[in-house]
């Protein structure tokens, strides 16, 4: 199996892990940690935006090679193995269907909340200083 195969591979593992975790967090199955856990993670997985932008080298797909995969990893880890499989059956279906990833404008505005909050933080920090 080739490199470039086996990075595709687990790149379609992660988004329809992701998707997975979204299932889950509605499940009744899912316990309340893992939802709370699940809520953060999927708001960031799907928001179209990232919190360290693409662009900036190296730094940028920090977040997308070791944060998400990881935070999706401890996620899984944390739901009932009935739940996960069911779970897991319906993103299958939803990509199948969708032929995408659903978006999460609440990811999105958690991630602009967050660049506000440092924004701020920095403005401050300066303010002082001077």
């Amino acid at each position: 199996m080739s490199i470039l195969k086996s990075i595709r591979q687990w790149a379609s593992r992660i988004k329809r892990d992701a998707v997975t975790l979204w299932f889950a967090y509605r499940h009744p199955g899912t316990p309340w940690f893992a939802k709370a856990l699940a809520a953060f993670v999927v708001a960031y997985a799907l928001s179209p935006i990232d919190l360290i932008p693409d662009f900036i080298p190296v730094l940028g797909y920090l977040d997308d090679a070791l944060l998400l995969p990881g935070l999706i990893w401890l996620n899984i880890r944390l739901i009932p193995g009935d739940v996960l499989q069911e779970c897991r059956a319906r993103a299958d279906v939803w990509m199948k269907e969708q032929g995408a990833k659903p978006r999460s404008m609440a990811g999105a505005v958690l991630v602009f909340a967050i660049w506000i909050g440092v924004a701020i933080a920095i403005w401050a920090w300066f303010n002082t200083r001077s």
